[in-house]
């Protein structure tokens, strides 16, 4: 009571501009009406920003400002005048259809302009690239406008690409990249996301006729979430079970039409819109069902398995057990699949690069409370408790940018055997850069107080946009424990082969176990070689426990299955683990190939800064890997890094270089922003 007494005292001395009683009673003078000043007049660059963005975006500088550019001089991308700037955004506040077709003019506007040449009728590593970098731009104008873009050519167009085969390519890739044909991705069902091998419609196939009949047998078949499909979408990739001569096949692709040129519904198509949603009212989502929709022989997508024209299944996988060998030929067309899931996380890495430049460059310009009477206010970010609130989140971003050129280079690598590789490292970046990113917003908004819950300041509405990236392409829960299982794996096969580990980062389980000392000083704390010690001695422990635990559970006479539902806790305490030091290892990798210099000094404690905050993660002290006066030290050093940091938050967000116009009003002059004279305009 007597502390709460006090602040109450302190805030009310503070309101009343009331000093302590003192022998001589002074008059205060009135306070002066505060002024907008740019925070780059007092901030100090220790390092050249574009240099640091070279190292951070990695690669397509000129394409992203391109695009940039390209959406800046258009009407369609709601240009708008505040604070004496130009500000461009979509206007949420519009109906639903009004939104959905502004995103549609505008992707035609892109198109026009040839900004997807080449997207789907060119490869290489260049191409995928310079794909990469575009959604990353067009996720920090408007998320609709990325999904949409995402589902035409990722999921359409890239089912087309890696499930057809020749004819396929040839029909349908060029006409998908000119936007003649309009496509969707009808996996998602009523009843089934995530486990999509028990998808509900059923295809069969006529030999008289030489067609697949394709039914939504029953209610929960329904086809939802289908983005694109409620409106303009043309065609869809359909996945369904094949019954071929009343013997279950699995699950496979097919091509079905489901308008014509002029927008009407083909026969035996019926849809339904998803209707309003908390965010991306921009993707006209729909629900299909198909009712005995015909489609001819060759569109069955037949790179890994064929119908004959008689009737007969044709599979390039073989197994003597047909559950099993229906798996194979599932995992074999999903694997190619992860570039939905890259797309994902690292373009998510740009709106948590968008949000704290917003809240951060507001915190270098908005002041409140004076430490003494007739003193001026202090800036949000000289607060202890700013800097301990946005500076970690941060870091973390920068992590996250170098982890993402590490998954991005990984996938334009791929080769067959690296499928597996791809798929646990997108799952995991995908689930944690999502998870991440909508943290980063919640504390921004808070942050940015009042002024993050308006519209026109972005923070407060992209949390409702990007919401749903927790979810689709993956519930990020059942990512991180399908990483648990694949870390289950690797680490049964080399105890049982007695071998090494080799891949996934694991190579430091052969060596001996690190050991915290019991004492820890600064320089070691914030050393990347300690740093990195602890985030392996924990993902080491937990891997040897969860595989302890799923034997526990075998012994006792549980399924494998049984054991590791049993087991979800640890399991994804170990993908967090994994995840962690995985990100870690991308960003000290990254620091350690530059020369000395005041950048790599600043990404240096940028660095720290990360492995400090992964370090104080709870489970260091609930498994033992701390002592509590260990892990009290690391709490005492972040907010030491902190303040050495914040001399060059306003560098280091500036080195996002994301154009003025792409971010909000409060992060400029907001008081212009919010006069009166800004209202009559």
């Amino acid at each position: 009571m007597d502390r709460a007494f006090e602040r109450t005292k302190i805030l009310t001395d503070h309101l009343l501009q009331s000093s302590p009683p003192s022998p001589v009673q002074t008059s205060l003078s009135s306070n002066a009406c505060f002024n907008y000043t740019p925070p780059e007049l007092s901030e100090k660059y220790a390092f050249d920003t574009k240099e640091m963005r070279r190292l951070i975006d990695g690669h397509h500088l000129e394409v992203r400002d391109r695009l940039f550019g390209m959406m800046s001089q258009s009407k369609l991308f709601n240009p708008r005048v505040r604070g004496g700037k130009v500000f461009v955004s979509p206007d949420y506040n519009q109906p639903m259809e009004q939104q959905r077709e502004i995103t549609l003019k505008r992707i035609d506007y892109l198109f026009d302009r040839g900004a997807f040449k080449g997207w789907l009728t060119e490869q290489g590593e260049e191409i995928e690239l310079r794909k990469f970098a575009s959604f990353e731009v067009f996720g920090i104008f408007d998320h609709s406008m990325g999904t949409m873009l995402a589902v035409h050519f990722f999921l359409w167009g890239g089912a087309v690409q890696v499930f057809g085969t020749k004819h396929h390519h040839n029909k349908w890739l060029r006409d998908t990249e000119t936007h003649v044909v309009k496509g969707c991705f009808a996996m998602s069902e009523l009843g089934h996301g995530s486990n999509v091998r028990g998808v509900e419609t059923v295809t069969t196939y006529d030999s008289n006729t030489q067609e697949f009949v394709i039914t939504t047998p029953c209610e929960s078949a329904q086809k939802f979430w289908i983005g694109g499909a409620a409106n303009h979408a043309t065609h869809a990739i359909v996945f369904s079970q094949l019954n071929i001569n009343g013997s279950n096949q699995g699950v496979h692709a097919f091509i079905a039409q489901i308008r014509d040129a002029d927008g009407y519904l083909c026969p035996n198509v019926r849809i339904a819109d998803c209707g309003r949603k908390i965010g991306l009212n921009g993707v006209d989502n729909g629900r299909i069902w198909f009712d005995n929709v015909r489609v001819p022989r060759e569109n069955l997508l037949n790179s890994v398995a064929d119908v004959s024209a008689d009737g007969k299944y044709l599979s390039s996988i073989n197994d003597p057990d047909q559950v099993h060998s229906c798996l194979l030929r599932f995992a074999a067309f999903l694997a190619p699949l992860t570039i939905g899931r890259v797309s994902i996380a690292t373009s998510t890495v740009y709106i948590s690069k968008a949000g704290l430049t917003i809240a951060i460059r507001y915190a270098l310009t908005r002041r409140a409370f004076s430490l003494k009477p007739n003193e001026p206010e202090v800036l949000l970010l000289d607060y202890p408790s700013y800097q301990r609130r946005l500076l970690p989140l941060l870091a973390k971003t920068y992590a996250m940018s170098f982890a993402s050129h590490y998954l991005k280079k990984l996938f334009v690598k791929r080769t067959p055997q690296s499928y597996k590789t791809i798929h646990i490292f997108s799952s995991a970046f995908k689930a944690t850069f999502t998870w991440n990113n909508l943290h980063i917003l919640q504390e921004c908004r808070e942050a940015c107080g009042g002024q993050g819950l308006r519209t026109e300041n972005h923070v407060g509405q992209w949390k409702a946009e990007f919401d749903v990236q927790s979810t689709f392409e993956g519930d990020n829960n059942i990512l991180m424990q399908q990483i648990s299982k694949a870390l289950l794996a690797e680490y049964v096969a080399a105890k049982k082969r007695k071998k090494a580990f080799k891949g996934l980062g694991l190579e430091h389980m052969n060596k001996p176990c690190p050991v915290i000392p019991s004492q820890l000083t600064s320089t070691a704390l914030r050393s990347s070689q300690f740093q990195m010690k602890a985030l392996c001695l924990r993902e080491r422990d937990l891997l040897n426990r969860f595989a302890a635990e799923i034997s526990h559970y075998q012994a006792k006479g549980l399924s494998k299955e049984h054991a590791f539902n049993m087991s979800y806790q640890i399991a994804e305490d170990l993908g967090r683990a994994f995840t962690d030091r995985s990100i870690f290892q991308a960003f000290a990798e990254a620091e350690a190939t530059l020369a000395a210099s005041s950048l790599k000094d600043v990404l240096g404690m940028v660095r720290s800064l990360y492995g400090l905050i992964c370090v104080e993660d709870d489970s260091f002290l609930r498994y033992g890997y701390l002592s509590v006066e260990n892990a009290a030290a690391v709490r005492s050093e972040i907010t030491k890094v902190c303040g050495e940091l914040r001399p060059h938050a306003l560098a280091l967000v500036s080195s996002f270089g994301i154009p003025h116009a792409f971010l909000s009003p409060i992060a400029f002059n907001w008081i212009d922003a919010n006069s009166w004279s800004s209202i009559q305009q």
